[in-house]
């Protein structure tokens, strides 16, 4: 077995890490972490340093760590059939059963579900289908997509400008021209304080209204959202908020793509987010709850209406030239079938309801209180808490400061892993939904612990 400073030089000198500080990790002025297991909702470093996983990797290990179920269905898998490609037709066993399995589970107006591999790869898709479905109707200025600041919604070229945080365009020429932002549901930031949450959701509804005149309706193919924005900050939407936006859609014959990469299969306490907020949305963008990342594997629900035009369009055009080498993927798509089969048999969805909402209170007990605790929000196995320089007149500290970051190292210290989101003073929890009221507390208390020992 190698050494850990030998795995630590290899890593420095040769591997090209996601959303890193380049430089300060060649330098070795960050640590290397190189993680040898993990079981529940427990990591484990090479260190031999246990830590409390409260935001399930990158809310995705929905299940817990060390599922042997999920193990087995993939090994097996493997034995059987590694690969083959799902072009002209083909499929295979696993992979029509996750498409039946997902579809007894999406909202009653989807038909269909195509299978690529992660996130950004399935918007990507969602996209390229709007400006397909509306050149087979005949409408082909109508291409513009409205996405919200702070959504996220990938890091290619078109996802990443869907996406609305500063990070993911800074010296990318990011965002394309297609892709325009309207005004983020985050109440807490919103910049009149005399505002009801029901008067949030009309301004926003109004700023929506606005974007589409100014751009003109006929050139606007769909809007973007996540039932809950989830990097942005994890900030649930305000009262009436998705009825009222999708209202507007409907007016304007603008498609709707709920973004449920986070909150799919269950993270709200609901199956679906958008099932959760009563919104009917056209295409469906899942991922990381589909196999609670023991695979990469993700998918696209297309609702009855958007079918309809796809399969007319390839009778008029020929076969739709959309497709990955590794859609549908074997191995993903078995450990997709043990994944939602876990968490039917485990009845994992109503303990996220009772144990996030624990967490939630806890939080609240603790902390509710503190001066610099500005808000503790969430839903389901979702939780943040925001730190303000000041809570009377919600003052924000210096981005220079890094309260959050601080707050999150504190914490990760003490064995307990909150993230610290990329834009604000803000904590961030995603659990996986197995854990308990006991982990619970664990995380109640260190988190605690971690604030008052960096904000006093």
């Amino acid at each position: 077995m190698l050494h850990n400073d030998q795995l630590s030089q290899w890593d420095r000198e040769n591997f090209f890490h996601p959303s890193t500080h380049l430089a300060k990790h060649a330098r070795g002025d960050m640590p290397t972490r190189v993680i040898s297991g993990a079981k529940g909702v427990y990591i484990e470093d090479r260190d031999g340093k246990k830590l409390l996983d409260a935001f399930a990797g990158l809310y995705c290990v929905n299940v817990g760590y060390g599922r042997t179920e999920i193990a087995e269905a993939i090994s097996a898998q493997a034995h059987e059939l590694a690969y083959y490609h799902s072009y002209v037709g083909h499929g295979t066993e696993a992979s029509i059963t996750l498409a039946k399995m997902v579809m007894d589970r999406a909202p009653a107006n989807m038909s269909k579900v195509y299978f690529g591999l992660g996130g950004s790869d399935a918007n990507e898709t969602n996209i390229k289908l709007l400006w397909y479905y509306n050149n087979i109707l005949g409408r082909p200025k109508k291409k513009k997509i409205i996405s919200r600041w702070r959504g996220y919604h990938g890091s290619g070229l078109v996802t990443g400008s869907l996406t609305g945080l500063e990070l993911f365009h800074k010296k990318f020429d990011l965002p394309l021209d297609q892709v325009i932002h309207t005004e983020a549901p985050y109440y807490f930031r919103r910049d009149d304080l005399d505002m009801s949450e029901a008067d949030f959701t009309n301004h926003c509804v109004q700023k929506l209204e606005e974007l589409i005149a100014r751009e003109g309706a006929e050139n606007i193919a769909g809007f973007i959202g996540e039932p809950v924005l989830g990097t942005g900050g994890i900030v649930p939407p305000p009262e009436g908020y998705w009825p009222a936006i999708q209202a507007v859609l409907k007016k304007h014959d603008i498609l709707l793509i709920s973004d449920e990469v986070v909150t799919g299969f269950g993270r709200t306490g609901s199956m679906m987010g958008s099932t959760h907020y009563g919104m009917e949305p056209d295409i469906i963008t899942i991922a990381k709850g589909l196999t609670s990342a023991y695979a990469p594997l993700s998918g696209s629900i297309v609702s009855d209406k958007v079918w309809k035009v796809l399969e007319d369009g390839t009778d008029e055009f020929g076969p739709i030239g959309h497709g990955w080498t590794y859609s549908a993927h074997p191995i993903g798509a078995a450990a997709g079938v043990a994944n939602l089969k876990l968490i039917d048999d485990l009845n994992l969805i109503e303990n996220n309801t009772v144990t996030g909402d624990y967490l939630r209170a806890g939080f609240m007990e603790r902390l509710g209180d503190h001066p610099n605790v500005g808000d503790i929000r969430g839903v389901g196995m979702l939780a943040a808490i925001e730190f303000v320089e000041e809570k009377q007149g919600r003052k924000f500290f210096d981005p220079s400061k890094t309260v959050g970051a601080q707050v999150s190292a504190a914490l990760a210290a003490k064995g307990v892993i909150g993230r610290a989101m990329p834009q604000g003073d803000i904590l961030g929890f995603a659990p996986p939904f197995c854990l308990t009221k006991d982990e619970a507390d664990i995380v109640i208390t260190n988190t605690e612990m971690a604030v008052r020992e960096v904000l006093g």
